[in-house]
């Protein structure tokens, strides 16, 4: 066997052992969490708040808005980044992204208070909070990806006779990818960590499960609430670079 191939043997492995390290640290720390809780002697009050049915329910919440919020700000940024780097509307994207820039710029808990205030608690309520916080780099990565296409690899296109959408569908949305899909993967973990304060617009979530450890004052509720925030955010996370590299074109 040549040493090319045995390198590329070696490297392969090198990459399928990092894809599992993060489900293995996952299972490592629900395997905690299972042993902590075990080890106690749960009170009447911690047994009513870590029942599964609660716990279960606070979960799916969860991840019910960090999946929409996550389509939503995919569906708005993607579309809004590919139109703010065309010719004559360009200009309009240094206002845009400072606006984006704005939003991120402020307290989560303030954008979810401020809409509360405004538009009322709930579930919808939480999702556009959760949007206007992770807007900004799916934006900004579509922007960043789509401007760093060769310019010649552009003018090649235009060259063989493409029209304008053409060359975006063939040339520089394949070769934007990667960039977009990082920023995604960003808006994803942003969304999975800021949706435990929607808890605090009745929108639920496991935020729900530590706010009560805190105003119960059960350190038990509390550790399990963020322990399996955690393990949801590295699962989350491990998904994305699944789908990161499936989605990823060949060869880029």
């Amino acid at each position: 066997m040549s040493s090319g191939a045995v390198e590329g043997i070696t490297q392969s492995g090198a990459r399928l052992s990092k894809i599992w390290v993060l489900p293995l640290v996952v299972l490592v720390l629900l395997g905690a969490l299972w042993a902590y809780v075990h080890s106690l002697q749960l009170d009447s009050i911690e047994t009513r708040s870590l029942a599964s049915d609660v716990v279960l329910s606070a979960l799916w919440e969860h991840i019910e808005l960090v999946v929409a919020s996550t389509l939503l700000t995919i569906a708005i940024g993607v579309p809004l980044g590919v139109l703010l780097t065309r010719p004559g509307i360009s200009r309009a994207g240094v206002m845009v992204l400072a606006a984006a820039n704005a939003s991120q710029a402020v307290p989560s808990i303030g954008v979810l208070v401020l809409l509360a205030m405004v538009f009322g608690v709930g579930f919808w309520m939480a999702v556009v909070a959760l949007v206007l916080y992770a807007l900004l780099p799916v934006l900004r990565n579509t922007m960043v990806g789509i401007h760093q296409v060769d310019p010649a690899l552009i003018d090649a296109g235009r060259g063989m006779g493409m029209s304008r959408l053409q060359v975006l569908r063939t040339i520089e949305l394949p070769l934007a990818v990667p960039v977009m899909l990082a920023g995604i993967r960003v808006a994803l973990i942003l969304n999975v960590g800021v949706a435990t304060l929607a808890a605090f617009t009745n929108a639920g979530g496991l935020g729900s499960v530590i706010s009560s450890g805190i105003s119960l004052d059960r350190t038990p509720v509390l550790v399990i609430g963020s322990a399996l925030t955690m393990a949801l955010a590295l699962t989350v996370d491990w998904l994305a670079g699944l789908a990161e590299r499936a989605l990823r074109p060949r060869g880029i």
